[in-house]
């Protein structure tokens, strides 16, 4: 009985991602992060406080 208790809510649960899954439209995570990164990075790039060297 311990073992189907404790694994009814994983159950629910993956059952209930792939009815959102089929009947929604969801994002894609990676596509979503890559993009999330590539503005970090740029902002990171456009605001980054110059360097004191001499060299320049």
């Amino acid at each position: 009985m311990g073992i189907i208790k404790s694994s009814f809510s994983f159950v629910m649960g993956a059952a209930l991602g792939v009815y959102v899954a089929q009947n929604y439209q969801v994002p894609d995570i990676k596509r979503l992060a890559s993009t999330a990164f590539s503005m970090a990075n740029h902002i990171e790039h456009t605001f980054r406080k110059n360097s004191n060297k001499k060299d320049d």
